[in-house]
């Protein structure tokens, strides 16, 4: 029989419930007996819909209250120092602080899970840390699953990734000389699963799909030595690349099975074949948990019958990865077109895919033929549908050989021209975009998308709202301004709405952070722009000032990033649609009279590929898919970029290569650290490093932000320096913001009145 089974499942429930659950806890609305109530009810949903699709195991520990990673800090007692909870039990509060930040405190670092919009709290690690078990809350779920009668697979994050994705403030402090004490405290965890009746815990060790040296390969045989004993059967779980050329490592560790992504890297399957121990499972990762098209189950049939043949028993068959990368059903989704819906599958049906698969190879095709016949119909239409292709764009790729790249002139002499257009003081100041999205501002969104507002009161209601962001940044004292972006929900799904080639879902809810949840846009078609998107609006805000107003655009690598992108075709042929059609825009803008255009990258690195080998390739078309979107402006109109929550030291000449006048990047969680690569590379063009974080409630003073500024005042001349917040201001009250800005202007002027003394 063949064995089926997930990585993970998406936590935050069909409709977004644990998220309004948190944002109701944190505003003290309700208790944490509520909280937790609501987390029950959801683990039992997920555990009750695996069960019925016939899966082996239920999956245990892919649910957290904020994020996996987390609850692994929390798990085995390595709370940061500085929070001063070493050796606590650590209450709701508690471990919220460490994700949020409190009054004395900031929030841990953030950063991208590998290449996903999802991102993970940073582990601190350093001399100073003594792991220490706290598996009450873990256990307490492992009972809750057993009480059901299932299965449970407990899924834990491997001990090696934890320490590899962690970092420490101690300069030049191993991390891997924790790995024997953080071992121990697994064993212990893994006795006490055994202790319950468990067979199997999933381990993962994703950064096995990376470049790694000889110290980190030979941390996983240490590791795996310390836990080998006393303990459940060990599935390691790797997704998101390949890890074939690790196999003569992997192989000697004493686990009982290995999972590969046969999505991302379906040509490891032959090599692992050849490799697997005569004991082990293979764990094969056929459907696209990452990606919501619908699984071609006849082609997958295709690849898993010799291996079935070969194997036996010994194959089990699963998602890429966990789910919690996509939406969770479909169910709700009742005014999506019903052909492109057809296309789709979500979590809830990417498990019905795995029980048709199991059942077809245990008991032949012809025991699922209508759904085998269901899935060939629909990539059928797919791959025929005239409503993917384009010809008016697929001639306009054809023709990009004639269109030049680079900007008029180098950016030296663009800034003389700017500066003399802009006239902007030493030190300018300027927010990401956005500001708070008000519960009004929502509400007269909702009410326009439901037909209870007309466009000439929704349009009205807008303005009121862009006024009043205009008002409070020139009474604030910002440089340059930007009109707010009330009526814009997200920012890739506002644009998506006005380009052709792409849909949208009513309830295709992913978690990015916390209670943070996006709705990707679906890329179904060719990408085209049939009208302006943000003049109106930017020009009405540019009318009421006398200082300048940013036009505020996201990129084309985020828009690829941030939407679920057609599988049919290449991604930087999708990548160079959209740069066409936010060319168009800069454009437009421009001609509108605007002069500040920002062109956000934030998921420019996270695009990267996790191998460096493939790094030039993805370099060479994201870098030119920007500076496509942004040649278009005259050497007057600066350009902006952000990035943010990501590493860059490592691609700082392709950045530099995207020519962006400005750029502002996320440093304030990091304190500046991310700023040092910018200096050592000597980065030619303007930079403003965020001076507080957006994501935490916590205010910060004018000394703080004061003191991070003249950080980066000594590896960034003053001349190229900005000021500004890490990121857009949407998620934040106007109170906080107000005074949060008011604080940072207060930073430039004490800057400027000591540098002119």
């Amino acid at each position: 029989m063949t064995t089926a089974h997930i990585l993970g499942y998406p936590r935050i429930g069909a409709k977004r419930e644990l998220k309004f659950a948190l944002e109701s806890f944190w505003q003290g609305n309700s208790s944490i007996q509520e909280l937790e109530a609501t987390g029950s009810q959801l683990r039992h949903l997920n555990w009750q819909k695996q069960e019925s699709a016939g899966l082996a195991f239920v999956s245990v520990g892919d649910f957290s209250y904020y994020d996996h990673v987390l609850d692994h800090t929390v798990l085995f007692g390595a709370a940061p120092a500085r929070f001063g909870l070493a050796g606590k039990v650590l209450a709701p509060t508690d471990y919220f602080s460490l994700a949020r930040g409190n009054a004395s405190q900031p929030a841990s670092e953030m950063t991208k899970w590998f290449d996903t919009n999802y991102h993970y709290l940073v582990p601190e690690l350093g001399p100073e840390t003594a792991f220490s078990a706290n598996a009450h809350e873990l256990l307490v779920q492992v009972d809750e699953a057993l009480a059901t009668g299932s299965s449970v697979k407990p899924t834990l994050l491997g001990p090696v990734s934890y320490l590899y994705l962690s970092k420490s403030r101690a300069e030049g402090f191993d991390r891997v000389s924790l790995l024997p004490s953080l071992c121990a405290q697994y064993a212990a965890l893994l006795a006490e699963l055994k202790y319950r009746g468990i067979e199997w815990v999933q381990i993962d060790e994703p950064i096995l799909t990376l470049d790694l040296n000889a110290q980190w390969l030979e941390a996983f045989e240490h590791a795996y030595a310390r836990i080998r004993d006393d303990r459940p059967k060990l599935l390691l779980a790797t997704y998101f690349d390949h890890v074939a050329r690790y196999i003569p490592s992997i192989i000697s560790l004493p686990v009982d099975g290995i999972h590969i992504d046969l999505v991302r890297a379906p040509e490891q399957l032959k090599p692992w074949l050849h490799a697997l121990p005569s004991h082990w499972v293979l764990s094969a990762g056929v459907v696209d948990g990452r990606n919501i098209w619908r699984n071609n189950l006849n082609e997958t049939l295709d690849i898993l019958e010799p291996v079935s043949a070969l194997l036996g028993d010994r194959l089990w068959i699963a998602p890429s990865c966990s789910l919690l990368h996509v939406p969770v059903t479909l169910d709700h989704e009742t005014k999506l077109d019903s052909e492109i819906k057809s296309w789709l599958a979500f979590a809830d049906e990417k498990l019905i895919e795995l029980q048709v698969l199991v059942k077809a190879l245990d008991e032949g095709r012809d025991a699922v033929s209508d759904a085998l016949s269901q899935s060939y119909h629909a990539a059928v239409t797919r791959s025929t549908s005239s409503r993917v292709h384009a010809s008016e764009v697929s001639k306009r790729l054809e023709k990009l050989h004639e269109v030049d790249a680079d900007r008029q002139s180098p950016f030296a002499a663009r800034r003389v021209i700017q500066q003399a257009e802009l006239k902007l003081p030493l030190l300018p100041t300027t927010t990401i975009g956005s500001f708070p999205q008000t519960a009004e501002i929502r509400a007269s969104r909702a009410a326009f998308k439901r037909g209870e507002l007309n466009e000439v009161q929704y349009i009205s209601d807008m303005q009121a709202n862009i006024r009043h962001a205009i008002k409070q940044q020139e009474f604030l004292g910002l440089d340059v301004l930007v009109h707010g972006e009330a009526e814009r929900n997200d920012m890739v799904e506002y644009f998506g709405e006005q380009l052709a080639g792409y849909a949208f879902t009513q309830n295709g809810w992913v978690q990015s952070y916390g209670s943070r949840c996006v709705k990707p846009p679906v890329i179904y078609g060719d990408v085209y722009r049939p009208l302006p998107m943000t003049v109106e609006a930017t020009t009405y805000a540019q009318s009421l000032t006398q200082k300048p107003v940013k036009g505020m655009l996201t990129g084309p690598v985020t828009m690829l990033q941030w939407s679920f992108v057609r599988n049919d075709q290449l991604r930087e042929t999708t990548a160079l649609q959209l740069a066409l059609a936010i060319r168009d825009e800069v454009a437009d803008l421009e001609k509108a009279g605007i002069s500040v255009i920002q062109i956000d990258e934030p998921a420019f690195r996270e695009g990267l590929p996790l191998q460096k080998a493939n790094w030039a390739h993805y370099l060479a078309w994201a870098v030119r898919a920007f500076k496509l979107s942004a040649s278009v402006a005259n050497d007057a109109t600066q350009i902006h970029t952000h990035m943010c929550y990501s590493e860059f030291n490592d691609i700082l000449p392709s950045i530099a290569a995207m020519d962006a006048d400005v750029i502002t990047i996320e440093t304030s969680r990091s304190a500046m650290e991310l700023l040092d690569g910018f200096g050592e590379f000597e980065y030619p063009n303007e930079i403003g490093p965020g001076v507080y974080d957006i994501h935490s409630p916590r205010v910060p003073t004018v000394e703080a932000m004061e003191k991070l500024m003249l950080r980066a005042m000594e590896v960034i001349p003053v001349e190229r320096l900005w000021i500004n917040p890490d990121c857009g201001l949407k998620t934040r009250a106007w109170p906080e913001t107000v005074t949060a800005l008011q604080n940072m202007v207060q930073v430039a002027r004490n800057l400027r009145a000591s540098l002119q003394q």
